[in-house]
């Protein structure tokens, strides 16, 4: 599959990518709060406008607002508009992101960097869909769908207390979770040649060969930035090629890139996610049952299932 009308650059064939594409079918219909949750690069907005495409909602706004680039301090601002001398420097009355997007969908990506003061203020708009600017006492009433992004693991940040429960509830009726590009091996020749012609295009360039090493290269490589940084590789490769075969020097970095990195987990999710998918290709991805992984684990199967979700584990991870 290359692309869908609900969103082109969603490309591959994959059974995670597959399921996160029925999942978005799935809710896209209802009005429900969505919840991506994936790792940086793996194309969490992709998600979020194919909900929104294929949603009662299509013909209206598509609003977005990365929480984790908005300055703390403007983010309220930013977010629900304030009135003309609300705070220096407010010279005329602006309307924020929820506003904008009435009648559509707002899309919060990063939103576990939104700060704690600022989580009731948007508590209350999830559940009443109201809210008042800064520097006014007058309330708005809106009308929109939630879509949110994070690469953070929320429900830690509510064991700790620095995101509320009842926020991260509201959001997480509908968690997807975007698939690592690791976890796609499949899915990188086709993703290679869907990006060799769009920079091609761009770049008046005409490839049409990739060396079979260099394409090994690229399905073996970890892609610790998943398909933002193949997205960068191939857009170099195309701007070296002085001929119609790809240059291989970008791709040649990829592997001195991987000879210097550890292959130790850095963090204690990328240790639990190594643990579970070594057990998991032991027992042969058999998951109860006495000698199952959740067994070998000692989890509850439910619990060995949750943590797959959460993680991104599928079938075909590598």
């Amino acid at each position: 599959m290359v692309g869908n009308a609900s969103s082109p650059e969603m490309i591959g064939e994959s059974a995670c990518l597959q399921r996160v594409l029925r999942q978005v079918e799935t809710v896209a219909p209802t009005d429900s709060a969505v919840l991506i949750l994936g790792e940086t690069g793996t194309g969490k907005e992709l998600i979020a406008r194919a909900i929104h495409n294929l949603s009662p909602r299509r013909d209206s706004s598509f609003v977005g607002a990365n929480c984790a680039s908005i300055p703390a301090g403007l983010l309220e601002s930013e977010l629900f508009g304030h009135e003309r001398g609300a705070f220096t420097g407010a010279i005329a009355r602006e309307l924020g992101r929820f506003e904008l997007a009435s009648g559509g969908t707002i899309f919060l990506d990063e939103v576990g960097d939104i700060p704690l003061e600022l989580q009731s203020k948007l508590l209350r708009v999830l559940q009443e869909q109201e809210f008042e600017r800064l520097g006014s006492a007058r309330t708005i009433h809106v009308d929109f769908r939630l879509v949110a992004a994070t690469n953070r693991n929320l429900a830690q940040m509510v064991e700790k207390g620095s995101f509320r429960c009842d926020l991260y509830y509201r959001m997480n009726v509908f968690p997807i979770v975007a698939p690592p590009l690791r976890d796609r091996a499949d899915d990188i020749p086709t993703l290679v040649w869907h990006l060799i012609r769009k920079f091609s295009r761009r770049m008046n360039k005409r490839i049409e060969k990739v060396r079979p090493q260099d394409m090994e290269t690229l399905v073996k490589y970890p892609w610790p930035g998943n398909v933002r940084e193949l997205q960068n590789v191939i857009e170099r490769a195309v701007i070296l090629s002085p001929d119609m075969v790809l240059n291989e020097s970008p791709i040649a970095d990829l592997n001195r890139v991987a000879n210097d990195v550890s292959a130790r987990p850095r963090t204690l999710a990328e240790a639990e996610r190594h643990h579970i998918l070594q057990t998991l290709r032991e027992t042969d991805w058999v998951i109860g049952g006495p000698h199952g992984a959740a067994a070998q684990l000692e989890v509850r199967r439910t619990t060995l299932i949750y943590k797959m979700r959460r993680l991104g584990i599928c079938r075909t991870a590598n």
